[in-house]
């Protein structure tokens, strides 16, 4: 995406904390535990900066594994919600900035992590932002990912593209879009940085319900939706209800893909 798009999308999740925490699915633990696999770090020796923190859904993953925690959000009623959210793990902090901006005025740390968030941060800049903030030999991992078309997925995505279509928002590509095993991660962005080596990648996919309300409201916090005109998004809103309602059951089902990266950082 271009960079007004980058900036714009990324500030549509301050206005809706609330939604965004309550809409958005968590995390599996079973990354957790290969983010540390990978990573070869004892989760309880651990310093951990988060970039793009939320509301605190992954740091709280972190937190139960014992890790120091510093979370950095730029919105503020995000990072208000972290801190309610994170308020009885003592060994988290949540500072309200722009990570691009936010100057470490501690020790480096051990792990640099972004659950779906690095796409968000300057691509010109958050590599060797990173490498400045992480130790020698730290470590860089992130997520990148989002719903996912394994064969046989739910036929509503495909039914609900007409409306997509009619209001001027239709699918960019060939449909439906490719399996989850040929989404490309980012391992050679990683290595062209220069800064960062020994890529490690791992891949998950599930899947989740959804009744209508749910749908809406899950969709109602994605960026792209956020900025669309008021009355594209009433009709496509409206439009899902009435698909989903027709259902036997009134559920369709949604597949998701996460892809962890974890790299170590060079010299």
């Amino acid at each position: 995406m271009d960079e007004p798009t980058r900036l714009a999308r990324a500030r549509t999740f301050d206005a809706i904390a609330e939604l965004y925490d309550s809409a958005r699915p968590r995390y599996r633990e079973e990354l957790f535990d290969d983010l540390f696999a990978l990573s070869g770090l004892a989760p309880r020796s651990a310093r951990v900066l988060e970039v793009g923190c939320g509301t605190g859904q992954a740091t709280q993953s972190l937190a139960l594994r014992g890790c120091q925690i510093v979370g950095v959000e730029l919105g503020p009623n995000l990072a208000h919600l972290a801190r309610r959210n994170l308020a009885r793990f003592p060994d988290v902090t949540i500072v309200n900035a722009a990570f691009e901006d936010w100057e470490n005025a501690g020790a480096p740390f051990a792990m640099l992590f972004a659950a779906t968030s690095w796409h968000w941060i300057d691509p010109r800049s958050r590599y060797a932002k990173a490498a400045n903030l992480l130790k020698p030999d730290g470590v860089l991992a992130f997520t990148t990912g989002a719903h996912a078309f394994p064969p046989g997925f739910d036929s509503f995505f495909t039914e609900i593209q007409a409306t997509y279509d009619a209001i001027g928002e239709a699918w960019s590509g060939a449909w439906p879009p490719p399996p989850p095993d040929e989404v490309r991660d980012a391992q050679r962005e990683i290595e062209e940085s220069g800064l960062f080596g020994d890529v490690r990648v791992a891949r998950y996919v599930w899947a989740d319900e959804f009744d209508a309300d749910a749908y809406v409201a899950l969709m109602s916090t994605a960026s792209d939706h956020r900025l669309m005109a008021l009355d594209k998004r009433e009709r496509l809103f409206s439009d899902m209800r009435r698909l989903i309602d027709a259902r036997p059951n009134g559920r369709i089902t949604r597949h998701w893909l996460t892809i962890l990266h974890v790299a170590r950082r060079k010299g």
